[in-house]
């Protein structure tokens, strides 16, 4: 497979694999308590499902934390630490949710079908519409930055303003290779793994990381492996892409497509950044959502 793609992503997979250890950064789990300020933590039923939450802050501007998909950046308790603690309490309400088979969000088990990232951007509306928001904002990382498109081009006159990274509107070879590269998370470091573990559980872990390797599998053989790319047009929200250049899991051409495809989005490029530049830079990328959000 590494040869029938070529010697530039097969560095890559060794560079992924290499790095996996500390670019999964899950801490685990934390009481609200923890991040020092107020924060509500409850559930709400939407769609027929029961979505819990995390909420802080008293602005007008509501932002919804959009989290990655479980194998690799967990749930919306441990994706946004650093952003539902130092985000602008006057400015902003903060809400981080865990999608439906995520984190607190089970029952149901997490599945995969062809409209999974639909169903998710429905669920994320109608979880802030039904805690009475009348606008939101969207900060979408990975599966959910995938998300935060979907609902800015289907739901336009809810999304205020957008910030998405680590997000990808179509599936090549390239990248079914990377996720073939993390599908068995027994491979995995026991630091990158143990959180998670101790989270789901390793036999839920373990087949929820399979099912979605096998459920974006399903895009790559749709026309031009496409995702959500039919919709970029469709956003009219102020749009700004952050890409780290040091990504290992989402090349450098996702993010200059979505650019050129989301009509006067902006793209700022973080050099050191990797997959979890708002952890690892979380000063710099909390100042950057900031100032773009208002």
């Amino acid at each position: 497979m590494m040869m029938a793609l070529g010697n530039r992503s097969a560095r890559r997979l060794g560079f992924l694999l290499s790095t996996l250890k500390s670019e999964i950064y899950v801490p685990l789990a934390r009481p609200a308590a923890a991040f020092g300020t107020s924060v509500t933590s409850a559930k709400v039923a939407v769609n027929g499902v029961h979505l819990h939450y995390q909420q802080t802050g008293e602005g007008d501007h509501a932002v919804l934390l959009l989290p990655g998909m479980l194998g690799l950046e967990g749930s919306g308790e441990t994706d946004f630490g650093p952003q539902i603690k130092n985000l602008n309490k006057k400015l902003f309400t903060v809400v981080a949710w865990d999608p439906r088979g995520y984190g607190q969000s089970r029952p149901p088990d997490r599945d995969y079908p062809l409209d999974f990232f639909e169903r998710d951007a429905k669920d994320a509306v109608d979880l802030m519409k039904t805690l009475k928001f009348k606008k939101v904002s969207l900060l979408g990382w990975s599966d959910g930055g995938i998300t935060a498109l979907i609902a800015a081009a289907k739901y336009p006159s809810y999304i205020h303003k957008m910030v998405i990274w680590g997000a990808n509107a179509y599936v090549t070879e390239e990248d079914e290779m990377i996720y073939q590269g993390i599908r068995d998370v027994s491979k995995w470091s026991e630091k990158s793994r143990k959180p998670l573990e101790t989270l789901y559980g390793y036999d839920y872990l373990a087949k929820t990381c399979e099912k979605w390797v096998d459920g974006i599998k399903q895009f790559k053989h749709l026309p031009d492996g496409n995702i959500c790319r039919h919709l970029l047009p469709l956003i009219q929200c102020p749009t700004l892409i952050v890409h780290g250049e040091k990504d290992p899991l989402v090349p450098r051409f996702h993010p200059d497509f979505i650019h050129k495809h989301v009509k006067g989005s902006r793209l700022h490029l973080m050099p050191e950044g990797k997959h979890n530049l708002h952890l690892r830079f979380a000063n710099e990328f909390n100042k950057l959502a900031e100032d773009f959000l208002q």
